[in-house]
């Protein structure tokens, strides 16, 4: 019989030279949830080259319900954060960002939303107000949005957002591809659930320089866009299987 304590959620956190954000974040995220949820904080060391591993290390040691995936080589933060999901236990998986601009003070009503929607929502996609980027970075994130939304019709004014709650097996229904974490709300449509949205306010990062930007790389961004664009264009109606008796 196994031993471990029912997880209700999974928080996973993607990081990538961090280590200066690593316990002020579990330290916030551990306020924002003790006493509602039963819950484990997964954080995902994708390849990084500082002392990220020995303070995720230090706090392993100090929390419980701490756990660490370690990619021996950075793969990027959509494969870190599918790594994280595929370990969680919790049937809800909350995510945010590792540098601290994400505020974990809003992750509980990302779970609560997703919780109150029922089965029929898949996401609750945080939606950043008074963001903390340079001006160039904040007219970039515009522009991609408007493209993709006039694209793909998902409905959402931001998809860069690093806060957002979904269900575990509604993410592992969705094919699988680097930039995944960027279209989310197209895929979560596509498999026919809907969306909620929660404003988050944005913050300064802890410290350190980003890691992972909107779009890495420009033309990498359209590929992705086409090729998310072609997965709607060509699902097919999910049959209603019954067996035979």
């Amino acid at each position: 019989m196994s031993t471990e304590t029912p997880v209700a959620v999974s928080i996973v956190v993607p990081v990538r030279n961090e280590a200066g954000n690593i316990t002020p974040l579990i330290t916030e995220i551990a306020a924002a949830l003790d006493g509602l949820w039963s819950y484990e904080i997964i954080y995902v060391n994708d390849g990084s080259t500082d002392e990220t591993a020995q303070r995720l290390a230090e706090e392993m040691a100090q929390r419980a319900n701490l756990r660490v995936l370690r990619h021996e080589k950075s793969t990027g933060q959509s494969a870190a954060v599918r790594s994280g999901i595929r370990a969680a236990r919790g049937a809800i998986v909350a995510t945010l960002d590792g540098d601290g601009q994400n505020n974990p003070a809003f992750l509980p009503e990302l779970i609560a939303a997703i919780e109150k929607g029922g089965a029929g929502v898949g996401l609750v996609a945080g939606q950043r107000v008074g963001r903390k980027d340079t001006g160039f970075k904040k007219l970039q994130s515009r522009i991609a949005n408007k493209i993709r939304n006039a694209v793909l019709h998902d409905g959402t004014r931001d998809t860069g957002c690093g806060l957002k709650a979904v269900r575990r097996d509604v993410f592992l229904m969705m094919p699988y591809f680097d930039g995944l974490h960027r279209f989310l709300p197209a895929l979560v449509r596509r498999e026919g659930y809907d969306i909620a949205y929660v404003d988050v306010i944005d913050r300064p990062r802890h410290s350190g320089v980003s890691n992972y930007g909107f779009f890495d790389r420009l033309w990498i961004g359209i590929m992705d866009l086409a090729g998310v664009w072609w997965l709607i264009r060509r699902k097919k109606p999910t049959p209603v299987v019954f067996e035979v008796k």
